[in-house]
C-alpha cells in the first residue's frame, strides 16, 4: 500500500502541475513534453522525474503507474482567439492522446491506476463547436453519455457521474488566487474509483482575495447522469 501519492504530468511545460503537487507532498514520477527549453526547466526543478518525450509515442500500459495524471492539453484550437477547430484540431486533439494513455494504464493495472485525473484548459473549450467539444471531453473521460444542459450552455461549475466515476469542473481566475493578472481557466477533476471529484474541487468555500467569486462558482452543480 502506497503511503505517498504519485503523479504523472502530460504536456508538462515548465512543470507547473508537478510544482503544485510537490508542494503538497505528492511524489512526481514522470512527464511528457516535446519542447526543449521547458524540459530543461523541468529537469532543473525535478532531476529525478522521468521524461518520455511526445505523448503520441508513449503507451499508458508502459508508463509507471501513478495515482494522479495531470494534463493541460494544447488549447489553441479551443480558444476564442483561434480558428476554433476544436477537438478535431491538430493541437487540441492531443486531448484524446492523453485519455488514451489513461485508459491504457487502467487496463494494464486492472482499473487501479490512475485514481484521479486533472485536466486544465481555456474556458473557450465550453463553447467550442456550440458546446459539443466539452460534452465530448466529459464523455471520453466518463465513458458514458452526458446530456447537454437544457439551456444549451455549460455552467461555469458542475458535476456529472456515471460508469462508477465522478467528474467535477470549475472555471477559476488567477486573480483570486494571489496572482496579479486575470487568467481564467477550466479545471476538471475526474475520480475513476469513487465520488471524490466534487469534494476535491469544491471543498474550499472561499479563495484568496474574493470570497463572493468562489461561492458563486460553487453553486452551479449539474445533475447525475446515472449509468449513461
Amino acid at each position: 500500500m502506497r503511503l505517498v501519492l504519485t503523479l504523472g504530468s502530460h504536456f508538462d511545460g515548465i512543470a507547473g502541475f508537478p510544482l503544485a503537487a510537490a508542494g503538497n507532498g505528492i511524489e512526481v514520477v514522470w512527464a511528457t513534453e516535446i519542447e526543449p527549453f521547458p524540459i530543461v526547466v523541468s529537469k532543473a526543478h525535478f532531476p529525478h522525474m522521468k521524461h518520455y518525450g511526445s505523448i503520441t509515442d508513449v503507451s499508458g500500459a508502459e508508463l509507471e503507474p501513478v495515482d494522479i495524471i495531470t494534463f493541460g492539453s494544447p488549447c489553441q484550437d479551443l480558444s476564442i482567439a483561434g480558428k476554433r477547430a476544436g477537438l478535431e484540431g491538430e493541437r487540441s486533439g492531443l486531448f484524446m492522446a492523453a485519455v488514451r494513455t489513461i485508459r491504457e494504464m487502467r487496463e494494464a493495472t486492472s482499473g487501479v491506476y490512475p485514481r484521479i485525473a486533472v485536466w486544465e484548459n481555456v474556458p473557450g473549450a465550453m463553447s467550442s463547436n456550440n458546446g459539443a467539444d466539452f460534452r465530448a471531453v466529459l464523455e471520453e473521460i466518463l465513458e458514458a453519455e452526458v446530456p447537454v444542459p437544457r439551456s444549451g450552455k455549460w455552467a461555469s461549475a458542475g458535476m456529472v457521474r456515471g460508469n462508477g466515476r465522478e467528474i467535477a469542473w470549475r472555471i477559476l481566475d488567477a486573480q483570486y488566487w494571489g496572482v496579479p493578472q486575470r487568467r481564467r481557466r477550466i479545471f476538471l477533476v475526474a475520480d475513476f474509483g469513487g465520488q471524490c471529484a466534487g469534494e476535491i474541487l469544491f471543498k474550499s468555500e472561499s479563495v484568496s482575495g474574493n470570497i463572493e467569486e468562489s461561492g458563486e462558482a460553487g453553486e452551479e452543480i449539474a445533475g447525475d447522469v446515472g449509468t449513461g
